[in-house]
């Protein structure tokens, strides 16, 4: 389990190279800065009652407040008898998802949000989104997981729809870059967009087995088949993108990685390894389709959030829905095509849209706030020079200044 918060806690300065490398130069460190911020936003709130309100006990909601400044967690144990944990640990490992979710959020504003109000808005948003969707989900009276009866293996709905529909909502509010459509807005380094990649993929095997919080057969059966999808998704992503263009690119492949690893994070531990095949090969497609979709429906979604997290995170819940099988996870259930009954389809795909649609709502109003009181978009001429010299007065490539001696 240390390790595993270890893995997981890694993928966020993954994702900052990885976001890094796609948006313009200009705005190379800003990008990065806004994961790295959010790691510290998250982590003191998570000690001061965030953790209380995802995984204290209480409603369908929000646990109660026992845990507040971590109380009550030091020399506690929690998890079935036999295969008991640290609740500390189990804390920082949910903490390290929580952090990631909010990091992701930052690539549908690329180029042109406030540090300040970014700051701001990951403190609220963690509060009235993210903790809600995490008792949701992850708790034993959650609303998701008791109420419906839906399963998430690894944070399907909490982390990836969550954070999809969370950015659809942020880009709305925001609006679109000067340029869109018009100019080119390619990634600027193509080096860091793949390192960040290989570095996400190698994190997801914390993010997914770990979430076995046992080294057990099912954490296995999570590492195996998270490894599957990613690699098949970076195939059928490459398949859709040379039938679209003519050409496969770097690009492409390390987006269709990031997409299998997010299809198949709900249903790790539910699914064989010829299912991980299966929802990898279709959340690859699906999303190489759906991240194209922001042109014709006229939305910048910057760095794709939407089309590989939001998309990708309900191939992941309805592949549940149709693969699901208890020889996998005795715990799980039997989907569509094992036993032929639509129940557990039914009980996902009501789950995954629940998830979209509050997350969608209380952004959009969390959003509109912080733009309507300090702003959240900065003007114009700051976007059109660069974030990084009129925001932190640094550049990622100081090329100006070298000299030789």
């Amino acid at each position: 389990m240390l390790v595993s918060g270890a893995l997981v806690l890694f993928m966020t300065p993954g994702l900052a190279v990885f976001y890094g490398g796609m948006v313009r130069a200009k705005s190379t460190l800003n990008m990065m800065m806004m994961s790295f911020s959010a790691i510290g936003v998250t982590t003191i709130l998570w000690v001061l009652y965030a953790y209380s309100l995802a995984f204290g006990s209480g409603g369908s909601f929000f646990g109660n407040l026992d845990h507040v400044g971590l109380a009550k967690t030091i020399n506690q144990v929690v998890g079935p008898e036999g295969h008991q944990i640290p609740v500390l640990a189990f804390s920082m490992f949910q903490l390290t998802f929580a952090i990631i979710t909010v990091a992701l959020l930052s690539g549908a504003i690329a180029d042109r949000a406030k540090f300040s109000a970014w700051l701001l808005f990951s403190g609220i948003w963690v509060t009235l989104v993210y903790a809600p969707v995490a008792h949701a989900a992850f708790t034993s009276d959650g609303f998701l997981a008791k109420t419906i009866g839906s399963l998430d293996f690894a944070g399907g709905t909490v982390v990836e729809i969550n954070s999809g529909a969370a950015a659809l909502a942020l880009a709305l509010v925001l609006g679109r870059r000067e340029g869109f459509k018009r100019d080119p807005m390619r990634p600027h380094n193509m080096p860091l967009v793949l390192l960040g990649a290989g570095l996400l993929w190698f994190g997801w095997f914390g993010f997914n087995a770990g979430s076995a919080l046992q080294a057990s057969s099912l954490a296995a059966t999570a590492i195996i088949n998270t490894q599957i999808a990613t690699a098949a998704a970076a195939m059928s992503w490459l398949i859709v993108e040379r039938r679209r263009e003519g050409k496969g690119t770097t690009l492409g492949i390390a987006s269709g990685a990031i997409a299998g690893a997010v299809a198949i994070t709900p249903a790790c531990g539910y699914v064989t390894p010829l299912g991980a095949l299966f929802i990898g090969l279709v959340g690859g497609a699906v999303s190489a389709w759906a991240v194209t979709k922001k042109f014709k429906l006229n939305y910048d979604d910057s760095l794709d959030v939407v089309g590989v997290h939001g998309v990708g995170g309900f191939v992941g819940m309805i592949g549940i829905g149709l693969l699901a099988t208890k020889i996998a996870n005795s715990t799980g259930a039997d989907g569509l095509f094992i036993n032929g009954s639509v129940s557990q389809l039914t009980k996902q795909l009501e789950a995954a849209l629940l998830t979209a649609a509050f997350s969608f709502i209380a952004t959009w109003f969390i959003a509109v706030a912080i733009q309507k009181t300090i702003g959240f978009r900065v003007d114009r001429n700051t976007e059109l020079d660069g974030l990084d010299t009129n925001i932190h007065a640094e550049s990622a490539y100081d090329i100006n200044n070298y000299t030789t001696r």
